[in-house]
Protein backbone atom coordinates (compact mmCIF):
# COMPACT_ATOMS: atom_id res chain seq x y z
CA UNK A 1 0.00 0.00 0.00
CA UNK A 2 1.58 3.38 -1.14
CA UNK A 3 1.99 5.95 1.98
CA UNK A 4 -0.72 8.59 2.88
CA UNK A 5 -0.30 10.50 0.65
CA UNK A 6 -0.20 9.59 -2.36
CA UNK A 7 -11.06 -32.56 -5.32
CA UNK A 8 -13.70 -34.66 -4.16
CA UNK A 9 -17.49 -33.65 -4.16
CA UNK A 10 -16.65 -31.93 -7.41
CA UNK A 11 -20.01 -32.70 -9.72
CA UNK A 12 -18.76 -34.63 -12.95
CA UNK A 13 -18.84 -32.54 -16.24
CA UNK A 14 -17.82 -35.17 -18.84
CA UNK A 15 -21.10 -35.19 -20.95
CA UNK A 16 -21.67 -31.30 -20.67
CA UNK A 17 -21.44 -29.40 -23.79
CA UNK A 18 -18.57 -26.53 -23.64
CA UNK A 19 -21.15 -23.21 -23.40
CA UNK A 20 -24.23 -25.11 -21.72
CA UNK A 21 -26.10 -22.98 -19.16
CA UNK A 22 -25.09 -25.03 -16.12
CA UNK A 23 -26.12 -25.00 -12.02
CA UNK A 24 -23.31 -23.68 -10.42
CA UNK A 25 -25.31 -24.14 -7.47
CA UNK A 26 -24.53 -28.04 -7.57
CA UNK A 27 -21.05 -27.16 -6.83
CA UNK A 28 -19.12 -27.14 -3.85
CA UNK A 29 -17.14 -23.79 -4.34
CA UNK A 30 -15.07 -24.59 -0.91
CA UNK A 31 -13.63 -27.68 -3.06
CA UNK A 32 -11.41 -25.14 -4.79
CA UNK A 33 -11.43 -22.82 -2.69
CA UNK A 34 -9.17 -25.47 -0.44
CA UNK A 35 -6.33 -25.95 -2.81
CA UNK A 36 -4.85 -22.82 -1.79
CA UNK A 37 -2.47 -24.29 0.51
CA UNK A 38 0.18 -23.26 3.27
CA UNK A 39 2.95 -24.75 1.45
CA UNK A 40 2.42 -23.29 -1.92
CA UNK A 41 1.46 -19.65 -0.25
CA UNK A 42 5.03 -20.00 1.80
CA UNK A 43 7.01 -21.38 -0.76
CA UNK A 44 6.04 -18.54 -3.41
CA UNK A 45 6.15 -15.75 -0.93
CA UNK A 46 9.46 -16.78 0.57
CA UNK A 47 10.83 -16.17 -2.81
CA UNK A 48 8.66 -13.29 -4.35
CA UNK A 49 9.41 -11.37 -1.09
CA UNK A 50 13.28 -12.45 -0.78
CA UNK A 51 16.05 -10.55 -1.36
CA UNK A 52 16.78 -11.24 -4.97
CA UNK A 53 13.72 -9.53 -6.04
CA UNK A 54 15.99 -6.36 -4.86
CA UNK A 55 12.34 -4.61 -3.24
CA UNK A 56 10.74 -4.70 -6.42
CA UNK A 57 11.15 -0.92 -6.88
CA UNK A 58 9.04 0.21 -10.01
CA UNK A 59 11.30 -0.32 -13.38
CA UNK A 60 14.63 -2.29 -11.32
CA UNK A 61 15.89 -5.28 -12.13
CA UNK A 62 14.22 -6.86 -9.11
CA UNK A 63 10.83 -5.26 -10.62
CA UNK A 64 11.92 -6.71 -13.76
CA UNK A 65 12.46 -10.18 -12.23
CA UNK A 66 9.23 -10.12 -10.08
CA UNK A 67 6.89 -9.76 -13.64
CA UNK A 68 8.73 -12.23 -15.13
CA UNK A 69 8.21 -14.73 -11.98
CA UNK A 70 4.26 -14.01 -12.51
CA UNK A 71 4.21 -14.52 -16.10
CA UNK A 72 6.19 -17.84 -15.80
CA UNK A 73 3.85 -18.80 -12.98
CA UNK A 74 0.31 -18.32 -15.15
CA UNK A 75 2.18 -19.96 -17.68
CA UNK A 76 2.87 -22.90 -15.72
CA UNK A 77 -0.65 -22.74 -14.53
CA UNK A 78 -1.65 -22.44 -18.44
CA UNK A 79 -3.92 -19.73 -17.62
CA UNK A 80 -3.50 -17.51 -20.95
CA UNK A 81 -2.35 -14.04 -20.81
CA UNK A 82 -5.07 -10.72 -20.88
CA UNK A 83 -3.18 -8.25 -22.61
CA UNK A 84 -3.07 -7.06 -26.35
CA UNK A 85 -2.79 -10.61 -28.07
CA UNK A 86 -2.51 -12.53 -25.34
CA UNK A 87 0.54 -10.95 -24.14
CA UNK A 88 1.33 -11.04 -19.85
CA UNK A 89 2.82 -7.80 -19.80
CA UNK A 90 0.97 -4.41 -20.44
CA UNK A 91 4.02 -1.77 -21.31
CA UNK A 92 3.65 1.48 -19.03
CA UNK A 93 5.42 4.08 -20.26
CA UNK A 94 7.77 7.01 -18.67
CA UNK A 95 5.46 9.09 -18.99
CA UNK A 96 2.77 7.83 -16.92
CA UNK A 97 5.48 8.35 -14.11
CA UNK A 98 6.65 11.47 -15.23
CA UNK A 99 9.96 9.86 -16.02
CA UNK A 100 11.13 9.43 -19.64
CA UNK A 101 13.79 6.95 -18.72
CA UNK A 102 11.33 4.51 -16.67
CA UNK A 103 9.61 1.94 -17.65
CA UNK A 104 7.43 -0.84 -16.40
CA UNK A 105 4.78 -3.51 -16.85
CA UNK A 106 1.45 -4.59 -15.15
CA UNK A 107 0.70 -8.49 -15.67
CA UNK A 108 -2.39 -9.66 -17.04
CA UNK A 109 -3.77 -13.28 -17.06
CA UNK A 110 -7.24 -14.01 -18.12
CA UNK A 111 -9.61 -16.68 -17.50
CA UNK A 112 -12.52 -16.56 -20.35
CA UNK A 113 -16.08 -16.37 -19.05
CA UNK A 114 -18.27 -19.54 -20.46
CA UNK A 115 -21.12 -17.16 -20.80
CA UNK A 116 -20.78 -13.39 -20.33
CA UNK A 117 -17.13 -13.33 -21.62
CA UNK A 118 -17.64 -9.80 -22.23
CA UNK A 119 -18.37 -8.70 -18.62
CA UNK A 120 -14.76 -8.92 -16.63
CA UNK A 121 -14.46 -9.39 -12.90
CA UNK A 122 -10.71 -7.54 -11.94
CA UNK A 123 -8.84 -8.92 -9.62
CA UNK A 124 -5.69 -7.26 -8.24
CA UNK A 125 -2.98 -6.56 -6.11
CA UNK A 126 0.35 -4.10 -6.67
CA UNK A 127 3.54 -6.04 -7.30
CA UNK A 128 5.80 -3.34 -6.67
CA UNK A 129 7.55 -2.02 -3.17
CA UNK A 130 9.82 0.37 -2.19
CA UNK A 131 13.48 -0.76 -3.27
CA UNK A 132 16.46 -0.59 -1.36
CA UNK A 133 18.11 2.17 1.08
CA UNK A 134 21.00 2.51 2.20
CA UNK A 135 22.39 -0.94 1.15
CA UNK A 136 18.83 -2.65 2.82
CA UNK A 137 16.12 -4.47 0.50
CA UNK A 138 13.09 -3.71 1.62
CA UNK A 139 11.65 -7.00 0.95
CA UNK A 140 7.24 -6.06 1.25
CA UNK A 141 6.51 -9.87 2.03
CA UNK A 142 3.22 -8.25 3.44
CA UNK A 143 3.10 -5.24 1.52
CA UNK A 144 2.22 -6.56 -1.04
CA UNK A 145 3.90 -9.37 -1.64
CA UNK A 146 0.93 -11.32 0.21
CA UNK A 147 -1.54 -9.81 -2.36
CA UNK A 148 0.47 -10.51 -5.22
CA UNK A 149 0.85 -14.49 -4.35
CA UNK A 150 -2.99 -14.31 -3.15
CA UNK A 151 -3.40 -13.55 -7.02
CA UNK A 152 -1.54 -16.83 -8.23
CA UNK A 153 -3.83 -19.19 -5.91
CA UNK A 154 -6.81 -17.77 -6.84
CA UNK A 155 -6.13 -18.00 -10.75
CA UNK A 156 -4.87 -21.91 -9.58
CA UNK A 157 -8.71 -22.37 -7.56
CA UNK A 158 -10.32 -21.11 -10.88
CA UNK A 159 -7.85 -23.03 -13.34
CA UNK A 160 -9.13 -26.42 -11.50
CA UNK A 161 -12.84 -25.21 -11.82
CA UNK A 162 -12.07 -24.71 -15.66
CA UNK A 163 -10.99 -28.04 -15.76
CA UNK A 164 -13.66 -29.50 -14.33
CA UNK A 165 -15.99 -27.81 -16.76
CA UNK A 166 -16.91 -25.32 -14.15
CA UNK A 167 -15.83 -22.22 -15.36
CA UNK A 168 -16.80 -18.67 -14.48
CA UNK A 169 -20.25 -17.34 -16.39
CA UNK A 170 -17.86 -14.30 -16.36
CA UNK A 171 -14.72 -13.31 -17.51
CA UNK A 172 -11.35 -12.64 -14.65
CA UNK A 173 -8.78 -11.09 -15.36
CA UNK A 174 -6.11 -11.49 -12.72
CA UNK A 175 -4.23 -7.79 -12.73
CA UNK A 176 -0.97 -7.31 -10.78
CA UNK A 177 -0.38 -3.07 -11.46
CA UNK A 178 3.50 -1.86 -10.85
CA UNK A 179 3.65 1.54 -9.53
CA UNK A 180 1.56 1.45 -6.46
CA UNK A 181 4.29 2.83 -3.89
CA UNK A 182 4.64 5.77 -6.15
CA UNK A 183 1.00 7.02 -6.58
CA UNK A 184 -1.04 4.09 -7.91
CA UNK A 185 0.70 4.59 -11.40
CA UNK A 186 0.15 1.24 -12.63
CA UNK A 187 -3.47 0.78 -11.88
CA UNK A 188 -4.54 4.27 -13.38
CA UNK A 189 -2.44 3.73 -16.09
CA UNK A 190 -4.69 0.42 -16.89
CA UNK A 191 -7.95 2.25 -16.50
CA UNK A 192 -6.82 5.14 -18.73
CA UNK A 193 -5.70 2.09 -21.30
CA UNK A 194 -7.83 -0.57 -20.39
CA UNK A 195 -7.47 -4.04 -22.13
CA UNK A 196 -11.26 -4.54 -21.19
CA UNK A 197 -13.53 -1.88 -21.15
CA UNK A 198 -14.58 -0.23 -17.60
CA UNK A 199 -18.22 -0.43 -18.93
CA UNK A 200 -17.64 -3.68 -19.07
CA UNK A 201 -15.85 -4.28 -15.82
CA UNK A 202 -18.42 -5.37 -13.34
CA UNK A 203 -16.15 -5.03 -9.76
CA UNK A 204 -12.29 -4.80 -8.79
CA UNK A 205 -11.77 -7.07 -5.80
CA UNK A 206 -8.22 -5.59 -5.03
CA UNK A 207 -5.85 -7.18 -1.96
CA UNK A 208 -3.30 -4.93 -0.39
CA UNK A 209 -1.72 -6.16 3.03
CA UNK A 210 -3.79 -9.12 4.08
CA UNK A 211 -0.81 -11.41 5.39
CA UNK A 212 -0.31 -9.84 9.28
CA UNK A 213 -2.68 -8.48 12.04
CA UNK A 214 -3.42 -5.00 13.02
CA UNK A 215 -2.22 -4.46 16.73
CA UNK A 216 -5.42 -3.20 17.81
CA UNK A 217 -7.14 -6.85 16.51
CA UNK A 218 -4.66 -8.72 18.34
CA UNK A 219 -7.18 -9.82 20.80
CA UNK A 220 -9.81 -11.33 17.99
CA UNK A 221 -7.51 -11.57 15.07
CA UNK A 222 -9.93 -13.67 13.02
CA UNK A 223 -10.90 -10.32 10.87
CA UNK A 224 -10.09 -8.68 7.68
CA UNK A 225 -10.91 -5.27 6.86
CA UNK A 226 -13.16 -4.32 3.77
CA UNK A 227 -13.07 -0.79 2.22
CA UNK A 228 -15.64 0.57 -0.63
CA UNK A 229 -17.73 -2.48 -0.31
CA UNK A 230 -21.21 -0.56 -0.13
CA UNK A 231 -19.93 2.79 -1.33
CA UNK A 232 -21.03 2.32 -5.29
CA UNK A 233 -23.08 -1.16 -5.41
CA UNK A 234 -25.13 -2.27 -2.28
CA UNK A 235 -25.47 -5.64 -4.70
CA UNK A 236 -21.89 -5.96 -4.27
CA UNK A 237 -21.87 -5.80 -0.05
CA UNK A 238 -24.60 -8.67 -0.40
CA UNK A 239 -22.77 -10.63 -2.00
CA UNK A 240 -19.36 -9.92 0.35
CA UNK A 241 -20.95 -10.93 3.76
CA UNK A 242 -22.98 -14.13 2.05
CA UNK A 243 -19.93 -15.64 0.65
CA UNK A 244 -17.94 -15.38 3.71
CA UNK A 245 -20.94 -16.60 5.70
CA UNK A 246 -20.67 -19.78 3.59
CA UNK A 247 -17.25 -19.99 3.66
CA UNK A 248 -14.58 -18.64 6.01
CA UNK A 249 -17.10 -16.79 8.38
CA UNK A 250 -14.69 -14.33 9.75
CA UNK A 251 -14.92 -10.89 11.12
CA UNK A 252 -15.62 -8.38 8.34
CA UNK A 253 -14.67 -5.29 10.02
CA UNK A 254 -15.51 -1.90 8.23
CA UNK A 255 -14.14 0.78 10.46
CA UNK A 256 -12.19 2.21 7.27
CA UNK A 257 -15.26 2.15 5.18
CA UNK A 258 -15.64 5.71 4.67
CA UNK A 259 -14.60 8.59 2.41
CA UNK A 260 -14.10 10.65 5.41
CA UNK A 261 -11.88 8.42 6.81
CA UNK A 262 -8.69 10.51 8.67
CA UNK A 263 -6.33 7.21 7.38
CA UNK A 264 -7.60 7.77 3.66
CA UNK A 265 -7.32 4.38 2.91
CA UNK A 266 -10.02 4.30 0.88
CA UNK A 267 -7.41 6.34 -1.60
CA UNK A 268 -4.48 4.55 -0.85
CA UNK A 269 -4.77 1.35 -3.42
CA UNK A 270 -5.17 0.27 -6.54
CA UNK A 271 -9.52 -0.31 -5.83
CA UNK A 272 -9.44 4.02 -6.31
CA UNK A 273 -8.81 3.88 -9.87
CA UNK A 274 -11.60 1.86 -11.04
CA UNK A 275 -14.06 3.66 -8.67
CA UNK A 276 -13.25 6.67 -9.57
CA UNK A 277 -14.74 4.79 -13.28
CA UNK A 278 -17.03 3.67 -11.05
CA UNK A 279 -16.47 0.40 -10.99
CA UNK A 280 -18.18 -1.44 -7.81
CA UNK A 281 -14.75 -2.28 -5.39
CA UNK A 282 -13.78 -4.22 -2.22
CA UNK A 283 -10.46 -3.47 -1.01
CA UNK A 284 -9.02 -6.34 1.29
CA UNK A 285 -6.54 -5.08 3.86
CA UNK A 286 -5.91 -6.05 7.72
CA UNK A 287 -4.12 -2.57 8.41
CA UNK A 288 -0.67 -1.35 9.15
CA UNK A 289 1.76 -3.17 11.64
CA UNK A 290 5.16 -2.14 13.27
CA UNK A 291 6.92 -3.25 10.15
CA UNK A 292 4.84 -1.19 7.53
CA UNK A 293 7.49 0.39 4.79
CA UNK A 294 10.25 -1.12 6.98
CA UNK A 295 12.80 -3.56 5.73
CA UNK A 296 11.45 -6.10 8.76
CA UNK A 297 7.84 -6.68 6.39
CA UNK A 298 9.45 -10.12 5.77
CA UNK A 299 7.93 -14.06 5.08
CA UNK A 300 8.82 -14.66 8.10
CA UNK A 301 6.20 -12.10 10.02
CA UNK A 302 2.85 -13.54 7.73
CA UNK A 303 0.13 -15.18 9.80
CA UNK A 304 0.10 -17.84 7.12
CA UNK A 305 -3.26 -19.46 8.52
CA UNK A 306 -4.98 -16.44 8.55
CA UNK A 307 -3.59 -14.96 5.39
CA UNK A 308 -4.98 -18.52 3.83
CA UNK A 309 -8.66 -17.89 5.54
CA UNK A 310 -8.54 -14.54 4.17
CA UNK A 311 -8.32 -15.64 0.34
CA UNK A 312 -10.27 -18.57 0.51
CA UNK A 313 -12.46 -15.71 1.63
CA UNK A 314 -11.80 -13.66 -1.17
CA UNK A 315 -12.09 -16.69 -3.83
CA UNK A 316 -15.56 -17.42 -2.29
CA UNK A 317 -16.78 -13.65 -3.10
CA UNK A 318 -14.99 -14.03 -6.66
CA UNK A 319 -17.08 -16.83 -7.52
CA UNK A 320 -20.34 -15.32 -6.43
CA UNK A 321 -19.89 -12.57 -8.15
CA UNK A 322 -18.70 -14.10 -11.43
CA UNK A 323 -21.33 -16.73 -11.43
CA UNK A 324 -24.21 -14.42 -10.10
CA UNK A 325 -27.63 -14.25 -13.06
CA UNK A 326 -26.57 -10.36 -12.57
CA UNK A 327 -23.44 -8.48 -12.67
CA UNK A 328 -23.70 -5.87 -9.13
CA UNK A 329 -25.78 -3.14 -9.75
CA UNK A 330 -24.44 0.39 -9.07
CA UNK A 331 -26.66 2.77 -6.53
Amino acid sequence: MKGKDGAPGKVSTSLTPAKSVLDYSQVKVMDYANTITLEELKEQLYYYASDEMEGRFTGSPGQKRAVNYLRDQYQKMDVPGGGQNGDYFQIVPGKAFGKPELSSENVLAFIEGREFPDEVLVISAHLDHIGIEEGIVFNGADDDGSGTIALLELAEAFKEAVNDGYGPRRSILFLHVTGEEIGLKGSKYYTDNPIYSMENTIANLNIDMIGRIDPNQKDDPDYVYLIGSDMLSQDLHDISEAANKTSVNMRLDYSYNGKDDPNRFYYRSDHYNFAKNDVPVIFYFNGVHEDYHKATDTPDKIEYELYQRRIKLIFATAWDVANADQRPALK
